[in-house]
């Protein structure tokens, strides 16, 4: 077939087209990661876990349902979700439901069916349901990884035979013989060795026995567990209680054996804090989360931020920075959790609201606080503090994409997914070009991202 100029300048033309079409369309689809969001589904009775799975676009933030999502967590209540480092299995903590069939656990009336569910991430974020493990304590409701990826380690909020169990009143138990003789309720934490293969969990006991050489299968921790956090080969745990406080409990963590070990015989006492709600290691320094700080004022901020570092030979005891306690956002309130940006340049904490929820507005939205992060460290407000960065409603969790370029929350009390850009310089969080909210099926419990896109 033979063209004239004028055709085959007009076919050039077609293909160059065709060609810039194409370069854009690769350059639009392409998946820098993918988010993974637990919750429940509300058109399910019994708290119907589930994980829903989104494709993050690299050019916009943007987020696309992965095909074949949602799919079951492997029980109910999910609570939490960590990915194994390099991104091939995700381990998701389902609590349970208790005898009124929802996720209110308490020692009283625990959960029942609690698991930790194992899935194998596979191609374009596929997750493929493998094993199912179980706690040694009651009402678990934490989990985390090493930073070696070998071991997994779940907080269970009620040791089992913490005298705060219903039938459990002996006068000597785990709780008095490891931490001390007035403490006869404590939580526990079971510890698993993770088959770098195959994923598998198995059981990792004790070896520091109790009284009497009681071999335990679990790590007792003080009573009314919140939260805990790995720091400097110490598995840091944080407890509230009406009598001591809130506080800080160390075991010294052996990477090689999964091994927690008593380093202090007490716990730190958190002067300041009336009602802690997380304790978060950012990799450098850690991060205490207070909600209703201790003799409130007109002038005072409803939440607080607690800056620590470990303290060097201190057997796990934290130092407080030169920053001080940092008031929260003002317009916010009850903050569960706070990153620091990859670069170590902005420090965002995730809030509820502080305004009342009222007939007109069931679920008042909530926001994220933004801090600048001096080396000293010391805390200062980024440019366009105190008005917060706003989220859905109640949000529960906040994590950076893999490109540094976006950051996310999950909003329990709309059931929605929030997105926005990270501006580098100043570290305000704008919102996305293409649209920043993102509907769930039901209301969300926890948020991970996964980089590994292969």
């Amino acid at each position: 077939m033979k063209f004239t100029k004028l055709g085959k300048a007009l076919l050039m033309s077609a293909l160059s087209v065709g060609i810039i079409v194409g370069i854009s369309s690769c350059v639009e689809s392409y998946t820098v990661g993918y988010l993974y969001v637990t919750g429940t589904e509300t058109a399910q009775s019994g708290n119907n876990g589930i994980i829903s799975g989104f494709r993050i676009d690299h050019n916009t933030g943007f987020l696309r349902p992965i095909h074949q999502f949602p799919v079951g967590s492997g029980g109910s209540n999910p609570v939490r979700a960590v990915l194994l480092q390099g991104g091939r299995f995700v381990y998701v903590l389902n609590r349970g439901v208790n005898q009124e069939g929802n996720g209110n656990c308490t020692a009283a009336d625990p959960c029942t069916n609690s698991n930790i569910s194992q899935f194998a991430v596979g191609g374009n974020g596929i997750l493929t349901f493998q094993a199912q493990f179980y706690t040694q304590g009651i009402n678990p409701f934490r989990l985390i990884a090493d930073s070696t990826g070998g071991y997994l380690l779940a907080l269970d909020h009620d040791a089992p035979d913490s005298n705060s169990v219903p039938g459990n009143s002996a006068t000597s138990n785990s709780c008095s013989q490891m931490l001390g003789p007035n403490i006869t309720s404590c939580g526990d934490v079971t510890v698993f060795k993770i088959d770098p293969v195959t994923g598998r969990l198995s059981l990792v006991t004790n070896a520091q026995s109790a009284s009497g050489g009681t071999t335990l299968s679990y790590f007792p921790v003080p009573p009314d567990p919140i939260e805990f956090a790995m720091a400097n080969g110490f598995l840091l745990t944080l407890s509230g209680t009406p009598v001591t406080g809130d506080s800080v409990f160390p075991y010294t963590y052996g990477t090689s054996t999964g091994q927690l070990t008593l380093s202090q015989n007490t716990s730190q006492p958190l002067l300041g804090v009336s009602q802690a709600t997380a304790i978060v290691n950012s990799g450098t320094n850690i991060y205490i989360l207070d909600n209703e700080p201790p003799n409130p004022n007109p002038n005072q901020a409803a939440a607080q931020i607690l800056l620590f570092t470990v303290a060097a030979g201190g057997g796990g005891a934290l130092q407080a920075q030169t920053s001080g306690i940092v008031p929260d956002d003002p317009t916010l309130a009850h903050p569960n959790w706070v990153i620091q940006e990859s670069k170590g340049k902005f420090v965002y904490v995730v809030n509820g609201s502080n305004n009342p929820a009222n007939a007109s507005n069931p679920y008042p939205d909530g926001g994220i606080a933004g801090f600048s992060l001096t080396t000293t460290p010391s805390f200062q407000f980024t440019a366009t503090t105190p008005s917060a960065f706003g989220t859905g409603a109640d949000p529960q969790c906040i994590v950076e994409d893999p490109s540094d370029q976006f950051i996310y929350t999950a909003n329990m009390g709309d059931s929605t997914v929030t997105g926005r850009i990270v501006d580098p310089n100043a570290g305000v969080l704008n919102n996305l070009r293409k649209g920043s909210k993102f509907n769930l099926l039901g209301p969300p419990t926890w948020c991970l991202i996964n980089g590994r896109t292969d």
